[in-house]
């Protein structure tokens, strides 16, 4: 069992640096809640690593990685309660030391590598990133079937990451002199790396950017498909946080594109709405896809046909039915709760 004071590291380090994620984990269920908090705090702990390359230099970045592998495998003793609890929670929920090694070893790929050429070189990063982060997170939720949950839960990881990517243009430049746009869809609309890194953005950057918000649109779609695959207590803060994250999508295209001179964020008065109406339509339907369809910006062929194909046991209650039962399930959740 975590202890208190492993959750709540975990928990602060959430509250600073993932606020978006946060406020969605806030939602699930307290045996899931405090093992997101953990596996979140190691992440991001790994992350710090390789951000830090302005004041350590590579080889001590990488003898840090290797330390933080070591002790989040339970292969080497730890005193850094965030590594200890990780490790019993490796053990205890069965997590793949595969997804922990991709992970690491994407972080550490980030210390050198600052260009993608394509999209499949990207991928290939993300999957240590982000899909192993999902694969990680599917073992805590514990679904009936993980098999057939985990290629969900990889996409959806991936939609995240690459939301963050399109997001974050401009600081990763600034901060980081990283550029994640491929370089293949940066060529296709006339931009090179330069550019980008000049943050000179024009209507060419603005096509590329077009161009990955579909690409990663996609994910979304395929992504939330799969959220029916998870336990009936997470699916809601899960589907959450798809909205949420896309959400930024709106900001990106409400900016004309340009996140190279600005980093755009969700307001905690825009999530609290994207909260209260994703609960409403969940209230009705209990279906991921079609609320997903209803509430967030990601377009869908058949959106005007919202009232077909919702999927399994999707139904809408009736009205009568359903009276009252928004704002009771509303007061039950635990957002505001105390852990």
């Amino acid at each position: 069992m975590l202890n208190e004071s492993q959750v709540e590291a975990g928990k602060q380090i959430q509250q600073r640096t993932g606020k978006t994620f946060y406020f969605a984990t806030r939602l699930l269920p307290q045996r899931v809640r405090h093992a997101t908090y953990v596996l979140y705090a190691f992440f991001r702990v790994a992350d710090e690593v390789v951000d830090a390359e302005v004041t350590a230099p590579p080889a001590q970045q990488r003898a840090r990685l290797e330390q933080l592998q070591a002790e989040a495998l339970g292969e080497r003793e730890t005193d850094d309660p965030v590594l200890s609890a990780f490790s019993d929670l490796r053990e205890r929920y069965g997590i793949d030391a595969e997804d922990v090694n991709a992970f690491i070893d994407a972080m550490e790929s980030d210390i050198e590598k600052d260009r993608y050429a394509t999209y499949e070189e990207l991928e290939a990063y993300m999957d240590g990133s982000a899909s192993a982060v999902g694969r990680m997170m599917t073992a805590v939720m514990r679904p009936d079937d993980p098999e057939a949950a985990l290629p969900y839960a990889t996409a959806l990881g991936q939609a995240f990451q690459m939301t963050n990517f399109l997001r974050d243009v401009g600081e990763d430049v600034e901060e980081r002199d990283r550029v994640y746009l491929p370089e293949e869809t940066l060529t296709r609309h006339g931009v090179d790396a330069e550019q980008i890194l000049n943050r000179e953005f024009d209507e060419c950057v603005a096509a590329a950017m077009r161009d990955e918000l579909r690409r990663t649109e996609a994910l979304y779609r395929a992504g939330v498909a799969g959220i029916e695959y998870l336990p009936v207590d997470c699916q809601f803060a899960v589907l959450l946080a798809a909205v949420l994250y896309a959400d930024h999508h709106r900001s990106i295209q409400n900016l004309g594109y340009d996140t190279l001179s600005t980093t755009p964020e969700l307001s905690t008065t825009r999530k609290v709405a994207l909260l209260a109406k994703t609960a409403a339509y969940w209230a009705v339907w209990r279906d991921p896809v079609a609320v997903f369809k209803a509430v967030s910006v990601v377009p869908y062929h058949d959106e005007d046909e919202l009232q077909a194909d919702f999927g399994p046991g999707s139904t809408p209650a009736s009205q009568s039915q359903n009276r009252g039962r928004l704002s009771g399930w509303l007061q039950s959740l635990p957002l505001w709760g105390s852990d």
